[in-house]
């Protein structure tokens, strides 16, 4: 069934569910999905400068560093995925 702006509200009949769940999966999104979506739209909705602030940072990165005898070497930045672990 396919629900756009025209058709009215109470055409619509959700799924029933046998077990209750969250809206988001009802949509067949993932977890991560629906946040950067979420979080996309609120930085969107902001005024400036507040909303420059807001997608300055979104920007992450991701560090790792080896620990020795109970104690933290340096700090590298991860650029490619398959650096992750090493």
């Amino acid at each position: 069934f396919f629900l756009s702006r025209r058709t009215p509200l109470h055409f619509y009949t959700p799924p029933k569910m046998s077990t209750p769940t969250t809206f988001w999966r009802l949509a067949g999104m993932t977890y991560m999905n629906y946040v950067t979506r979420a979080t996309h739209s609120l930085r969107s909705a902001l005024k400036e400068p507040a909303k420059t602030k807001a997608f300055a940072n979104s920007a992450i990165s991701y560090n790792r560093s080896t620990f020795d005898n109970a104690v933290q070497g340096a700090k590298k930045e991860v650029t490619k995925l398959g650096q992750a672990g090493k």
